[in-house]
C-alpha cells in the first residue's frame, strides 16, 4: 500500500494535533509544512519534522510530492486556503467551520467537483469510536424514535486570547468556533429541522459571545443546543428516545468523553465502553481520508458534501435568526 504524503496548511495549535496523530496512521506520512513566513514553519518542522518545508502557502500547494492538504487555518481564510489548494488539484481535508458561510462552501465544493479533487470537512467526532457506538445503538432500535437532543458546549477563554475567537474579520463568536458540534450532531441524528430558532447575547466586539438555539420537526423531535465563551461547561449532550437514551458525559465532541446508556430510568446506567485512541483523537478522520484516497474517491460517503452544505445552510438560518453578521456576508 502507497503512503499518502500529507501537507499541512497552517502551524497552531490544532495542527500541531494532527501532525502528532499522523504516526497512527500506517500508510499517512507528515512531507510538508506551510506557513505565511519561513520561520514559523521551520519551528514547526522541529517539533513534527518534515521533508518540506515551505515559507508560503503557495510554495507547499506547488510542491508535486504533496499528496494531500490539511487545512488548519481559522475559518475565515478556509474559503481562500481551500481554493487554493484545489487550484492546484491537491486533496482537501479542511477543518470546521468549513466556511463563514453556504455560499463560499458551495463554491469550495463545485470547484472540488470540477477539479475532480477530494475535498472532505474535518468533523472528527463523525469518525471516533464514542459517536461510531452511539450511532450503531440507535440503528439497533437501543434507544427507539429519537425525541430530542440536547447539546452544549462552553469555555472561558484564559489569557493570553487567541484573536480569532471574538474578531468579527476572522469569523469569531461561539457558534462558528463551538456550536458547530452540537449543530452537526443535531443534524447528523435527526436531520434538517423543520423550524430553526436561536437567539444570542453579543461580546463588545459584536461577534456572539453566546448562542441558544432550537430545532423543532414535524415528527415531534426537538433539539436544544447551546454555546457560550461566557463559562465553562461540561460539554455534554444527551439523546433520549422512546425505549431508551444515550448520555455523552463532558466534551461530547471528543474522544475522552464517556457514553452511557440508559434503558428505563436513571438507575439503568450502562457505561459503554469504546475503543481509546492512541492520539489525540484526529487519527481516525485521517483513516477515512486515506482510504478514500487510496480508492480514487474525490468525496466520502460518510462526511459528504450535500451534508457539509447542508450544516452551513443551517449555521446561515442560525446566524439570520440570532442576528450574527459577517463582512462577507
Amino acid at each position: 500500500m502507497k503512503k499518502i504524503r500529507w501537507g499541512i496548511l497552517g502551524s497552531g495549535r490544532i495542527a500541531r494535533k494532527f501532525a502528532s496523530d499522523l504516526k497512527w496512521v500506517n500508510d499517512a506520512e507528515l512531507i510538508a509544512v506551510g506557513a505565511r513566513e519561513l520561520a514559523t514553519a521551520q519551528a514547526f518542522a522541529k517539533e513534527f519534522p518534515a521533508k518540506h518545508v515551505h515559507g508560503s502557502y503557495q510554495a507547499l500547494v506547488n510542491n508535486p510530492e504533496v499528496d494531500v492538504i490539511y487545512v488548519a487555518t481559522p475559518h475565515a481564510m478556509h474559503h481562500e486556503h481551500v481554493l487554493l489548494c484545489l487550484q492546484h488539484k491537491k486533496a482537501v481535508l479542511c477543518e470546521k467551520a468549513f466556511a463563514i458561510n453556504y455560499k463560499q462552501a458551495s463554491e469550495m465544493i463545485h470547484l472540488a467537483k470540477a477539479q475532480q479533487t477530494f475535498l472532505m470537512e474535518a468533523f472528527w467526532t463523525r469518525f471516533l469510536p464514542h459517536y461510531e457506538k452511539a450511532k450503531q445503538l440507535i440503528a439497533d432500535g437501543k434507544v427507539g424514535e429519537i425525541k430530542y437532543f440536547y447539546g452544549e458546549f462552553g469555555f472561558k477563554p484564559v489569557e493570553p486570547v487567541a484573536p480569532r475567537l471574538f474578531d468579527p474579520a476572522l469569523g469569531g463568536g461561539a457558534l462558528l468556533d463551538i456550536g458547530v458540534y452540537p449543530v452537526f450532531m443535531a443534524l447528523d441524528l435527526l436531520g434538517k429541522p423543520d423550524v430553526i430558532d436561536a437567539v444570542m447575547t453579543s461580546a463588545p466586539t459584536g461577534i456572539d459571545e453566546q448562542c441558544v438555539v432550537r430545532f423543532q420537526y414535524k415528527h415531534g423531535a426537538i433539539a436544544n443546543l447551546f454555546c457560550t465563551l461566557a463559562s465553562n461547561l461540561a460539554s455534554g449532550g444527551d439523546i433520549g428516545g422512546t425505549e431508551g437514551r444515550i448520555r455523552f458525559t463532558h466534551r461530547m465532541h471528543g474522544p475522552t468523553t464517556q457514553l452511557e446508556y440508559y434503558s428505563g430510568a436513571v438507575d439503568t446506567r450502562q457505561l459503554i465502553a469504546t475503543e481509546q485512541a492512541k492520539g489525540n483523537g484526529y487519527e481516525y478522520e485521517i483513516r477515512h481520508v486515506n482510504e478514500c484516497l487510496q480508492n480514487n474517491l474525490t468525496a466520502s460517503s460518510i462526511l459528504t458534501h450535500e451534508f457539509t452544505l447542508l450544516l452551513m445552510q443551517t449555521l446561515d438560518v442560525i446566524r439570520a435568526k440570532a442576528g450574527i453578521r459577517y463582512a462577507v456576508d
